[in-house]
C-alpha cells in the first residue's frame, strides 16, 4: 500500500503536465483548476508543432543522446575493463579519482568546461593559443564532446566486469589472444545488461539535457527540444497549454523507452552490485 501511495505521488505531476496540455488556456488560468479537463483541447499539439521546429529540435536531441550512448559504452566499457582486469600499479587511485569525480556536482565544473570550449585551440578561428575567435561554441563538437565519457558511468562498467570470471581472460591469454580481443569477443559480451543499462542511463541524460545545449548554442539548427521548449515562455506571459504539450512531446519517448526495456535496466543495476 505504501508503494502505491509513493508512486501516485512521484507520478502525479506527470499526470497534471499531461492532462493540462489538453486545456483549454481559460481553463488554466481558473482558480481552483478543475482536476478533469472540462474541454478536451487536442489542437495544442498541432499548435505547439506549428509554433517552433519541433522536427529540428528532435533531431537534434536523438543525434546527442545517441551520440551520448554510443561514446559512452565505448569508452566507459574500455576504462572499466582496464580498472577491473588488468594489472598496473595506478589502477587504484584511478579508480578513486574516478569516485571523486562522481561526486562533483555538474555546476561545479560547468565554467571550467565552457571556457576550455570556447578557447579550443585552432577551432571557430581561435589561434592555437584559443584566442580570437568562438572556438566549439555553436557547434556539434561542444554538444558531444563533453558528454562523450562520465565518471559514473566508468564505475558502473567496472562493477559489471569485477563480476566476470578472470579464469577465462587467463585461458585466453594462455591461447594468445589479445588484450584487445579478450576485452571485445570474450569478456565484453557477458555484460549484456550493463551495456544496455549504461545505454539507457547515457540516452536519456542526452535528451533532457538543458543548460548545457542552452550555453554552447545559439542557432536554431543546433538547438535541443528542451531547451526550445523553453520558447513557449516570454518574458512578460507564458503559453502553459503549448508548454505543457510540448514538455509532454518531449517526455513520451523516453518513458516509453523505459518502459520497453526496463527488465533489462533493473537487472543490470542488480547485476553490477549497486544496491
Amino acid at each position: 500500500m505504501f508503494l502505491i501511495l509513493a508512486s501516485l505521488v512521484m507520478a502525479a505531476p506527470f499526470l497534471w503536465m499531461a492532462l493540462s496540455s489538453i486545456r483549454d488556456p481559460t481553463e488554466l488560468a481558473k482558480v481552483p483548476m478543475p482536476l478533469i479537463p472540462q474541454d478536451l483541447r487536442l489542437e495544442n499539439y498541432t499548435e505547439a508543432l506549428s509554433r517552433a521546429p519541433f522536427a529540428i529540435y528532435a533531431r537534434n536531441s536523438f543525434i546527442l543522446a545517441t551520440a551520448a550512448a554510443v561514446l559512452n559504452v565505448a569508452f566507459g566499457s574500455a576504462c572499466g575493463y582496464a580498472l577491473a582486469k588488468m594489472r598496473f600499479r595506478l589502477a587504484p587511485a584511478i579508480f578513486g579519482w574516478m569516485v571523486a569525480c562522481i561526486m562533483i556536482p555538474f555546476y561545479a565544473t560547468v565554467i571550467p568546461v565552457f571556457l576550455m570550449v570556447r578557447h579550443m585551440p585552432l577551432f571557430g578561428g581561435n589561434s592555437i593559443l584559443g584566442a580570437g575567435g568562438t572556438g566549439w561554441i555553436d557547434t556539434w563538437w561542444a554538444l558531444i564532446v563533453p558528454g562523450a565519457i562520465s565518471p559514473f558511468m566508468v564505475f558502473l562498467f567496472r562493477q559489471f566486469y569485477v563480476s566476470t570470471p578472470s579464469e577465462l581472460i587467463e585461458a585466453a591469454r594462455l591461447d594468445g589472444v589479445s588484450e584487445f580481443g579478450i576485452y571485445t569477443r570474450i569478456i565484453t559480451p557477458l555484460i549484456k545488461p550493463g551495456l544496455l543499462t549504461v545505454a539507457l542511463l547515457s540516452f536519456e541524460a542526452g535528451w533532457n539535457n538543458f543548460l548545457w545545449p542552452l550555453l554552447v548554442t545559439t542557432s536554431e539548427n543546433l538547438r535541443v527540444i528542451q531547451v526550445g521548449i523553453s520558447s513557449f515562455r516570454q518574458e512578460a506571459t507564458t503559453d502553459w497549454h503549448l508548454l505543457m504539450a510540448g514538455t509532454t512531446m518531449a517526455a513520451v519517448p523516453m518513458i516509453i523507452l523505459f518502459l520497453v526495456f526496463q527488465r533489462y535496466f533493473v537487472q543490470g543495476f542488480a547485476s553490477s552490485g549497486i544496491k
